[in-house]
């Protein structure tokens, strides 16, 4: 890929990498902030961690991330999934973790809550899942890498899947990310160029209930560490470039005990006559700025209605042709978008195909930001 002047020194790191670290641990502490991005900070333990158990609850200031307001900024990281760092090597880890207050309630921001009850009611319906995480990487200055500086490239046609000098761009960034994440033990199953050029797909699963969304944002902590190491920057943006192009998305393949099992298509058409009815609460969940992406071109159906067929990629939902004539097998909600939080696509699905549950609700996003926004705000003294 091009160069860049702020890249990482990679090389000059590398010495310092491989130094002894005498028998302690570095643990890499991940979570997600108040405008659906991904923070960190590093913590020395002095055992390896062989269970959730060896990590200890942490804090920060949630008052510098969106999450909290100034006059009660504490905020409570408490380690869900770890997984072995692809950067530090050795016995250092990564950790998911869920954000709390200081009374011990739910960040406003941890949608990993309420979708973790809503998956421990329905666990016996067994739902596995797969995420199509899409992305476009941009040069330093925000423009596709690739692109021209004051233009744009030839049409789409050539790029998905492409290969070649002017067909792909940054395989070196999707290669490092890809073993990246096989190192971290996060499932990842494949990777591709996209439509549009500096576009990219990697798909994580399939992974049981809440495992998907900690693998799926762990991938993005690892994505986001890559490119910096790169110069480049990583948008989830469903419409990073207006126009006649792709969009993003987060395509989600889903699948339970019942569709899987003989017959499963009658479980299918069941969870689409659901799905119809809930077309509002989905999106509400969807990603932000989805309808600039969900036109209806593009490989998209229509931003404020239902619509599911087999084969057909301008539907919300994708009955795959294999599946239809198996009769069994999974669905693809093509309407998430690239920038959707995995939590609460997972969360409100199991919730729509098998019921709410007390003391969960995965569609309140809104509210709840509004509320932590309003609480950030400091009042001005009048003169």
């Amino acid at each position: 890929m091009a160069g860049s002047t702020i890249i990482s020194n990679t090389a000059t790191l590398q010495k310092y990498l491989s130094l002894p670290q005498k028998d302690k641990v570095i643990a890499e502490y991940v979570w997600i902030d108040g405008s659906n991005g991904i923070r960190s900070k590093s913590k020395t333990l002095f055992k390896k961690v062989s269970s959730l158990e060896d990590l200890p609850e942490w804090n920060f200031d949630g008052s510098s991330t969106g999450q909290a307001p100034g006059n009660n900024s504490d905020v409570y990281l408490r380690p869900v999934a770890y997984y072995p760092d692809p950067f530090r090597l050795g016995d250092n880890v990564l950790v998911m973790c869920e954000t709390y207050m200081s009374d011990g309630s739910p960040n406003a921001y941890n949608f990993r809550h309420d979708a973790a009850i809503i998956f421990k009611e329905h666990k016996n319906h067994e739902f596995w899942f797969g995420l199509e995480q899409e992305y476009t990487l941009l040069d330093e200055f925000g423009w596709p890498y690739g692109w021209p500086k004051n233009g744009f490239p030839a049409p789409q046609g050539p790029y998905y899947c492409g290969v070649g000098t002017g067909k792909v761009f940054c395989r070196d960034i999707v290669e490092a990310h890809y073993k990246a994440c096989l190192y971290a033990n996060i499932n990842i199953s494949g990777t591709n160029a996209e439509v549009m050029p500096a576009q990219w797909e990697y798909q994580v699963g399939p992974c049981e209930d809440i495992q998907m969304g900690d693998q799926l944002w762990m991938s993005r902590f690892i994505l986001h560490r890559v490119a910096e190491e790169f110069g480049a920057k990583v948008t989830f943006a469903p419409k990073p470039i207006p126009g006649d192009w792709n969009g993003a998305g987060l395509h989600t393949n889903v699948s339970t005990k019942e569709t899987r099992e003989e017959g499963g298509m009658k479980a299918i058409e069941a969870a689409m006559e659901k799905l119809a009815g809930r077309q509002k609460e989905h999106m509400s969940v969807y990603g932000e700025d989805n309808q600039l992406r969900m036109t209806g071109k593009h490989e998209t159906s229509s931003y404020d209605k239902f619509s599911w067929g087999v084969a057909n990629r301008g539907s919300s939902v994708r009955i795959p042709r294999a599946v239809a004539a198996e009769n069994k097998g999974y669905f693809e909600d093509r309407r998430p978008a690239s920038n959707g939080d995995p939590y609460q696509i997972t969360g409100i699905m199991a919730e729509t195909m098998f019921g709410k549950v007390e003391g969960a609700d995965v569609a309140k996003f809104a509210a709840k930001a509004e509320e932590v926004e309003q609480e950030m705000i400091v009042p001005v003294a009048k003169p």
